[in-house]
């Protein structure tokens, strides 16, 4: 099964620091979110990644390719470990490009790949959500194999929080699958169907690319992907599988360090320094 991730965004909430920067290469602990992306996508059996981007992603491109100057560096410094981390990245997916020609939101980008995908079912992964076990797109394919339809992973929220997310409604058909009835782009915190949480992974069938094309664009001339799922269950059940483990969104400032800090702390190179220093910071 092929993978779409979604990088076009402009990145606005981190700049300066995105002006000329991808935020999808803004590091965790060292390494570009969008490499542990496509890590996952690897580790759940996906070998094809179709990444849409935009106007100053050419970086998300540099790093899945060859660095023959970078590589002598290493090989000449006898940095043997850093070298062979580096030859890893190009090899780890057949990574393929294109370009959304300006931000036109999540569904928009989705159909961007409707050429690479063909009729087949896809996954999509947010490029800058973070899921540290492979065993979400596993857990997807499983139920879509299951009941022959499109599959969102969920997780619960605080109720307070509900208004961040896009929220699902539905009924509990086996221990944490939901049959969709709806779905809700950020509802306010008392018309939340549910506390579940559409998080950034997504199983779907090729009917979307049908559907994609005829979604009315919304604020700010965006069509969005939560639209075309409304639609699609018209047509086709939907169901929802929460995550067995927590995801991280990187797309803002403080849970990209809050993604750092969790990251770091679970490092055997970084975790028990880390834990001293901020003892220290927080007295």
């Amino acid at each position: 099964m092929k993978a779409i991730v979604p990088a076009a965004g402009l990145g606005t909430r981190f700049l300066p620091a995105t002006k000329e920067q991808p935020k999808e290469m803004l590091p965790v602990v060292g390494k570009p979110v969008i490499q542990y992306v496509v890590e996952e996508a690897v580790a759940g059996g996906v070998s094809d990644v179709l990444v849409v981007t935009g106007r100053g992603k050419r970086a998300i491109e540099d790093h899945f390719d060859r660095s023959v100057e970078l590589e002598d560096l290493l090989e000449r410094s006898g940095n043997i470990e850093k070298l062979r981390q580096i030859r890893n990245i190009p090899d780890l997916a057949n990574v393929f490009y294109v370009r959304q020609g300006r931000p036109r939101g999540l569904g928009h980008a989705v159909l961007c790949g409707a050429p690479h995908t063909l009729d087949q079912p896809f996954f999509v992964m947010l490029g800058d959500v973070i899921v540290p076990k492979g065993d979400c797109l596993p857990k997807l394919a499983e139920i879509h194999e299951k009941y022959g339809a499109s599959v969102l992973a969920v997780e619960p929220v605080e109720q307070q929080f509900v208004s961040r997310y896009g929220v699902i409604a539905g009924h509990e058909v086996e221990p944490g699958v939901w049959k969709v009835t709806d779905l809700v782009e950020k509802p306010p915190v008392n018309e939340a169907p549910s506390n579940l949480a559409i998080f950034g992974r997504y199983l779907l069938t090729p009917k979307v690319m049908e559907i994609l094309p005829h979604i009315d664009a919304g604020r700010g001339d965006e069509i969005q992907l939560t639209d075309a799922l409304k639609e699609l269950l018209k047509h086709e059940d939907i169901y929802a599988v929460t995550m067995d483990c927590p995801g991280y969104d990187t797309g803002n400032i403080l849970s990209w360090i809050e993604t750092n800090v969790a990251f770091a702390l679970e490092s055997e190179e970084y975790g028990a320094q880390l834990r001293e220093s901020l003892t220290k910071m927080l007295g």
